[in-house]
């Protein structure tokens, strides 16, 4: 899977309305066939930035993304809500879904 995370960093006065100004294009990704996940965060440090976990199933389904007319649209309809850039963390890893944190393993059987 094409497994991403991005940093949003939103303009002070939009920050609050950052969830309806992204609801078009994370509803559009969402029904997309082969998107996996699309969630949003906002930073706990930072309440200007939002942070955008996102999984494609594959390369196919990652460019059916970045080439849909939603993907377009988010092009110019979001960057005059960001103070800067977001940068951006894209990688391949060989599984489809969550593995568990075994680390923090939790046991109900009590």
């Amino acid at each position: 899977m094409i497994f991403i995370t991005a940093k949003f960093p939103v303009r002070p006065e939009d920050a609050d309305d950052w969830p309806a100004i992204s609801r078009a294009f994370t509803e559009a990704t969402r029904a997309e066939p082969g998107c996996l996940w699309f969630d949003w965060s906002r930073s706990l440090d930072d309440p200007n930035e939002y942070v955008l976990v996102e999984a494609f199933r594959d390369d196919d389904a990652a460019r059916a993304h970045v080439t849909s007319d939603h993907f377009s649209a988010a092009q110019k309809t979001l960057p005059p809500h960001l103070s800067r850039t977001p940068r951006i963390v894209n990688v391949t890893v060989p599984q489809d879904d969550w593995s568990e944190l075994g680390e923090l393993a939790v046991d109900r059987s009590d």
